[in-house]
């Protein structure tokens, strides 16, 4: 059944939801309907906006203002605000309950220094939910790095034409900002010895997606929905280096 807080996002992909509904779910935790949430890299505002529906105080920060611009332009709740914010030089000083930094941190040439600034911000208690990219899986190994690697050659033009012919876009309902490079590539280890590193305790590690979204198979699974919705069902079941993505939810302690 359809949740109603999606009718405030563009999702209509079953990983994307999934992912959004993970987001929820780990603030819903907190027991505390008038949490205040900060997300970083909020690109459109698709899971800002969906909290706020909820009743949460929600403060949606990102660098590109065409972003931010969307996100402004589809906000109808008071609790919701966008600014525009550099993740890479994180100066804000506000408490929050939560923080959300979703699809973010693989972008970062200093992910650890943003975690370090979300610590600090977050309540005792409070909850930082992450997801990214798994950098060795499917996606990233088979699409991700090899398109790059082609964009560094020059050879990016004919790759996107290719793709337009078989009707695929450069786009992504999760942000307008044209650059979306990937400079971290995150292990299962690694992504933990990052966040445990800050002083974060884990509380929940699940996968994302197995290959609905990797060439060829999404042209299949583009079309048929249910396609989606097994992939993204079977890979709870597979080992964690097999999934596309990771989505995380850690906790502040007192140290």
């Amino acid at each position: 059944m359809k949740k109603e807080y999606t009718k405030f996002t563009t999702y209509t992909d079953i990983e994307d939801l999934k992912r959004l509904d993970f987001i929820v779910d780990s603030i819903k935790a907190l027991n505390n309907p008038d949490a205040r949430v900060l997300d970083i890299g909020c690109g459109n505002g698709n899971v800002s906006l969906a909290l706020g529906s909820l009743g949460y105080y929600v403060t949606g920060v990102d660098i590109d203002k065409a972003s931010i611009n969307a996100a402004s332009a589809q906000n109808t709740f008071n609790n919701v605000k966008f600014e525009v914010l550099d993740a890479n030089s994180f100066t804000m000083n506000e408490v929050f309950d939560a923080v959300v930094c979703s699809e973010v941190l693989e972008h970062l040439n200093k992910p650890y220094e943003l975690c370090e600034s979300i610590y600090r911000i977050l309540k005792t208690g409070g909850v930082f939910v992450a997801t990214v990219p798994n950098g060795y899986g499917p996606r990233e190994m088979l699409i991700t790095r090899p398109m790059q690697w082609l964009g560094r050659k020059g050879m990016d033009k004919q790759v996107n034409g290719f793709k337009r012919m078989l009707g695929y876009d450069a786009k992504t309902l999760q942000s307008s900002n044209e650059d979306l490079t990937h400079v971290q590539f995150f292990s299962v280890g690694g992504f933990s010895r990052l966040m445990e590193g800050v002083g974060f305790k884990k509380l929940e590690f699940r996968n994302a997606d197995f290959i609905e979204r990797i060439f060829p198979f999404s042209l299949l699974t583009r079309k048929i929905k249910a396609l989606q919705v097994f992939d993204c069902w079977v890979v709870d079941y597979l080992p964690r280096h097999l999934t596309c993505g990771f989505y995380t939810s850690w906790t502040k302690v007192v140290k």
